[in-house]
């Protein structure tokens, strides 16, 4: 962090002495309201635990619905196949 800060006002300096003091300053300020807003958007697209809980809640719901149905064809395969069985020792 340190660093961060040391390399930041060496740059500042730089930057002051070829554009001035207030083209720098615009330059920072810029930089800083690009950065801000780009950490809030990371912030506002982060998943909570409510999100996590509602998704599992979601997902179990898909998991019953998709097993009752998977019973539903199971039944009507076997009613299907015993149906033809039929059929052919019946001839």
């Amino acid at each position: 962090m340190y660093l961060e800060a040391k390399e930041t006002a060496r740059l500042y300096t730089i930057l002051s002495d070829k554009l001035g003091n207030d083209t720098a300053e615009a330059m920072f300020k810029y930089i800083d309201n690009k950065t801000e807003r780009s950490v809030e958007n990371s912030i506002q697209s982060l998943a909570t635990k409510e999100d996590i809980s509602t998704v599992r809640k979601e997902m179990a719901e898909i998991k019953t619905e998709t097993i009752k149905w998977m019973f539903i064809f199971w039944v009507g395969q076997t009613g299907v196949i015993l149906t033809i069985m039929l059929m052919f020792l019946k001839k």
